[in-house]
């Protein structure tokens, strides 16, 4: 195994998983067949990218049946209009600019700058999300992004490139970034939002490990990436989302414009002080989450000779992951996982399979606990949910540390 950015053959051991299936490859009946891949987290010792060993076929993860549709989430929607308004005022764009999104999704994003006259292309490889936000009139390329791409279709064009949660999806991040310059236009801005590899390490957020995340990142390694294609990041925010995320600007690296903003290095920093380009913290990882498997397959052995009825929400990628690490299947423990989303409902999550239901089978079967797999909406899942309060139930999560409330 090379570092998927600078080629290097020596690694830092880091999370074993085990195997599993693709995190978002629900199954259409119980008995389907699926196949699973190793799920390993390795950390380059020389750049510091950490990253899975194993590399399932893009094509097979990003297919035309993909269930992550993004509007299902009110706070994601929310999150995304906040930075349109941010983003038109900052960077001055108006009918005359071009924004694209790398990653486009069902156009939850561009449609609010859409909405204000502003022209939009999105980028998506699921040709069903893509649908959708055609439909909505976001004009989308159905395809994977990277150098080819931009290059052939969109040199040059883009006044803002936005890319929330993509930068850790592709598995050749030094092609992704050299797309990202090309497609570019001179004077414009690059937006990319993805998990902080600090804040999963800190807060032992393992399960946001999956084969659809090829990359976990820092700012150290993005600015290192973004470098060797051209490109500066030149200003850096922090995020609530996904459990603590960064929000990365970022220009052409002869672009005197931008200068690279205090934040920036001050983050660095910090990453650095917490142990982010030592060994240590990655080698000490493994304990941490197995201590959390290990609880949370209690407390449900322990509610289930209870009697107790447990039901899960969301069905999330990040709880299938954890599902799958501690072994559980079938609805035994869990009877069944309730989710918004009509893509996701009658199917059952891959590996465990635990049927997925609508949000009112929660009603009619009244559960004692509720597991909230997507721990990162809990407070938009809780204020969905309040009403089972009246029967006693009690909301459960596992990370970063079991919590019945």
């Amino acid at each position: 195994m090379k570092c998927r950015h600078c080629g290097n053959q020596d690694f830092i051991p880091f999370a074993d998983l085990g195997n599993a299936p693709l995190s978002n490859a629900m199954l259409a009946r119980a008995d389907a067949p699926e196949i699973d891949y190793p799920l390993k987290v390795e950390v380059c010792d020389r750049c510091f990218l950490a990253q899975v060993t194993e590399n399932p076929p893009a094509a097979e993860i990003f297919d035309s049946d993909y269930t992550y549709f993004s509007s299902y989430s009110r706070s994601w929607l929310d999150h995304a209009e906040r930075f349109v308004v941010m983003a038109v005022e900052r960077f001055g764009l108006c009918p005359g600019s071009q924004v694209v999104e790398v990653a486009s999704n069902d156009g939850y994003l561009l449609q609010y700058f859409h909405a204000r006259g502003i022209p939009v292309l999105g980028v998506e490889p699921t040709a069903n999300t893509a649908e959708v936000a055609t439909a909505k009139g976001i004009p989308t390329i159905v395809d994977f992004f990277g150098r080819r791409l931009a290059e052939e279709r969109l040199r040059g064009k883009a006044d803002l490139i936005v890319g929330n949660n993509v930068l850790a999806h592709v598995p050749d991040i030094n092609d992704f970034a050299g797309g990202l310059k090309a497609a570019l236009k001179r004077g414009g801005v690059i937006s990319l939002e993805f998990p902080h590899l600090l804040r999963l390490v800190e807060q032992a957020q393992f399960d946001t490990i999956y084969h659809e995340h090829f990359s976990y990142l820092s700012l150290w390694t993005t600015d290192r990436i973004l470098g060797a294609a051209g490109l500066k990041v030149f200003d850096v925010a922090e995020l609530p989302t996904h459990g603590g995320s960064l929000r990365v600007f970022a220009a052409h690296a002869e672009d005197e414009t931008e200068q690279r903003s205090a934040a920036v290095d001050e983050l660095i920093a910090e990453e650095e002080r917490a142990g982010l380009r030592d060994r240590a913290i990655y080698e000490g990882f493994q304990p941490r989450i197995d201590a959390i498997r290990d609880a949370f397959l209690a407390f449900l052995s322990e509610q289930h000779a209870a009697g107790a009825r447990v039901a899960g929400y969301g069905a999330a990628a990040k709880g299938n992951t954890l599902l799958n690490y501690c072994g559980i299947k079938g609805s035994e423990l869990i009877r069944f996982v309730a989710d918004v989303s009509p893509h996701k409902q009658g199917r059952f999550l891959p590996g465990s399979r635990i049927p997925v239901v609508g949000p009112e089978r929660i009603d009619e079967e009244k559960p004692d606990f509720i597991v909230i797999f997507p721990w990162n909406l809990f407070d938009e899942i809780a204020d969905q949910l309040a009403h089972v309060r009246d029967w006693g139930a009690r909301f459960v999560t596992a990370i970063p540390e079991l919590r019945v409330r």
